[in-house]
């Protein structure tokens, strides 16, 4: 047999239940729409084509699967929406003459490679379906047996009679077929059933009229199965989603405080020994080190972090880094372009944006460091602010090493602190300050004699 295979997404049907502008298969998984999650999975199979069926809201679903694949998916348009065996014959001109043919769904978005890959070895030159036991099987198609065990037919629920109804085995839409018959079934398909459709499920018994072996094998867990038709289903398949990626963190050493209050949105690796405390969000990408800690309720967005790190509770981190042995937070916000050296601090109400603080230094308490290069051993007083937008450029603030900025300091960029030296409290800076030199830079203090008591002598 051909080693080609091709892989068809089913992915035209409107959706009505959805109760939603956007197209069904565009409803997101943890953040990313169903259907890309259903691509991700095709792709670890490496397919010599990748189909996508396509209808409801077609152009605004190219546009978005073409952006995150680009040149990788061959469109198949279904206009009408005639049944699934409708719509495979709509990716027929694309496939291959030989080899094999994988059938999914763009609204089944945890179903694994581990499984498609199963399908895909069973198959021998006929037909394999994946099927399920259900203990309620109603609404699904039942898989139909003959007397020595070997499937026959599959009978859609709406067409099936009271003993048909009792089989428990159902039909869950996924197929291996060969190449070399499909042309042929596809194109024999009748509508005459209930629905007026052309089921996809008739093949099956074509391919036992012509004496072929139809195999099956059984879904390892329902949820690789189940299909989204509304956003209660959306919702459950997600909390199912964000249980199975909790899973594995823990299985990969993490420790969770509760593996049912964290949402993982992208892809989260993690060291030895690391805790995540509740209802924290991982989006992105993000790396955490050896002995790393996460606070409760932080966000983290395509974020590195190193060994030895603590991130205090309520803290969010975007496209930042934080090397070794630092603590961030509680509260604190590390803005896109942080970068903070190794034991460094950021404490609470502290906003950071494309700034690198150095190797040791402190930034506390109520402040706002933008467009800065902060150098080793610094200390930056609460209320500090680097001032670095003009309303129209932004400029940057240079900090020497060892350098202490008193409470409630303006600096006003483009100025450089040299090593060493001293920002009296309250100062508004606005030119260079020299090495190891005190500066102080605030309006005199005066007192008016008497004001007070003239203004009451007024009143």
């Amino acid at each position: 047999m051909s080693d080609l295979l091709n892989i068809v997404i089913l992915a035209a049907g409107q959706g009505k239940r959805m109760n939603s502008k956007l197209p069904k298969v565009l409803q997101p998984i943890s953040q990313k729409p169903m259907l890309q999650h259903v691509i991700e999975t095709a792709k670890k199979l490496t397919p010599h084509k990748l189909i996508v069926v396509y209808g409801h809201g077609g152009e605004q679903v190219q546009s978005c699967m073409n952006e995150v694949f680009p040149n990788e998916i061959t469109w198949a348009l279904q206009d009408k929406q005639l049944g699934t065996g409708h719509a495979l014959k709509c990716a027929l001109p694309h496939l291959d003459k030989i080899g094999t043919t994988l059938v999914l769904y763009g609204d089944v978005p945890l179903i694994s490679a581990d499984t498609l890959k199963a399908l895909q070895n069973k198959l021998n030159n006929n037909l394999v379906m994946l099927s399920d036991l259900m203990t309620n099987p109603t609404g699904y198609g039942r898989v139909v047996r003959d007397a020595t065990n070997n499937i026959f037919a599959i009978v859609e629920e709406k067409d099936a009679n009271d003993v048909e109804k009792k089989i428990q085995e159902v039909n869950t839409g996924f197929y291996a077929f060969s190449n070399n018959h499909l042309e042929k079934w596809l194109n024999s398909l009748s509508n005459e059933n209930a629905q007026g459709e052309y089921y996809l499920t008739d093949v099956v018994a074509m391919a036992y009229q012509d004496k072929l072996s139809v195999e099956s094998i059984t879904a390892p867990n329902a949820y690789e199965v189940m299909g989204i038709n509304n956003k209660l289903q959306l919702e459950e398949l997600e909390r199912i989603h964000q249980i199975n990626q909790a899973n594995q963190l823990l299985v990969s050493g993490a420790t969770l405080i509760d593996k049912k209050r964290i949402d993982i949105r992208g892809n989260v690796s993690v060291g030895q020994d690391c805790t995540i405390d509740v209802n924290c969000v991982f989006e992105g990408t993000v790396s955490l080190g050896n002995n790393v800690s996460i606070g409760a309720g932080c966000v983290l967005k395509n974020v590195t972090i190193a060994d030895n790190v603590t991130i205090k509770p309520y803290s969010i981190l975007e496209d930042a880094s934080v090397d070794s042995g630092a603590q961030v937070g509680p509260y604190a916000r590390l803005r896109p372009g942080a970068k903070l050296a190794q034991n460094t601090h950021v404490g609470n109400f502290v906003e950071i944006k494309k700034s690198t603080v150095g190797v040791g230094s402190k930034v506390n308490h109520l402040t706002y460091i933008g467009d800065s290069e902060i150098g080793s051993g610094v200390n930056i007083g609460a209320g500090t602010v680097t001032c670095n937008y003009d309303g129209k450029n932004k400029f940057k603030t240079t900090i020497g090493d060892n350098v202490f900025i008193g409470s409630g300091s303006m600096l006003v960029a483009p100025v450089e602190i040299g090593n060493g030296a001293l920002i009296g409290a309250g100062s508004v800076v606005t030119k260079n300050a020299p090495e190891n030199e005190l500066t102080v830079a605030r309006a005199k203090q005066i007192t008016v004699g008497g004001w007070l008591k003239k203004k009451k002598g007024n009143n």
